[in-house]
């Protein structure tokens, strides 16, 4: 059966692959980049719910395949939460990963590390053509070190240590992050549901 998830993100598409492999689940996963465009909704809601339905919506709508879509971003205690569902423009419009972290590493400065509390958010909402509609949210829990370490993840990834870890996130290995991410349990727990759904 066939599967989209609504993203251009090559490592989020690689991530949902890795998990429908590693379940030997019957489906085959394809991204937004292997299908013919179409007009993409503004992600303009203030839930990563919110956002993920927008996205998944649109995507079975343009397409006619079951659609997948998450939105997930971090959330600074510190910060009220923030940058939550801004996460990818915290820089500003079409900002990249780096200055994403640049700027929260720079807001972080003068605090403490174990004041620097944090969590990792992903919803994942499910859109069937035929109106059937699920959403599931999971979150991983930790705290933001001050220097960037590791090549691996993308985004805040470099700064996030989860609970129970020593290493940041992208400090990794795909596998170890899949296991214990936000958006591993999550998908995971999606698919179950879809498995359940039959």
């Amino acid at each position: 059966m066939k599967l989209l998830l609504a993203t251009h993100n090559a490592k989020k598409l690689g991530e949902l692959r890795r998990v429908v492999t590693d379940q030997q689940l019957p489906y085959e996963v394809l991204g937004l980049d292997e299908l013919p465009a179409y007009p993409e909704p503004a992600e303009n809601e203030r839930t990563f719910e919110g956002n993920a339905l927008i996205k998944s919506r649109a995507c079975a709508a343009a397409t006619g395949l079951p659609a997948l879509a998450d939105d997930s971003g971090i959330e600074v205690d510190l910060l009220n939460n923030m940058p939550g569902v801004r996460s990818a423009r915290w820089a500003g419009p079409g900002a990249s990963d780096q200055a994403n972290l640049d700027l929260l590493i720079a807001q972080l400065a003068d605090t403490a590390e174990a004041d620097r509390t944090a969590r990792f958010v992903c919803a994942v909402a499910y859109t069937h053509p035929d109106g059937t509609e699920h959403v599931l949210r999971a979150t991983m829990e930790g705290h933001l070190v001050s220097t960037p370490r590791g090549a691996n993840g993308f985004g805040y990834d470099p700064i996030f240590v989860a609970e129970g870890n020593t290493r940041t996130n992208a400090e990794l290995t795909p596998a170890e992050k899949d296991a214990i991410s936000h958006r591993g349990r999550a998908v995971r727990a999606m698919l179950q549901w879809l498995v359940r759904r039959g």
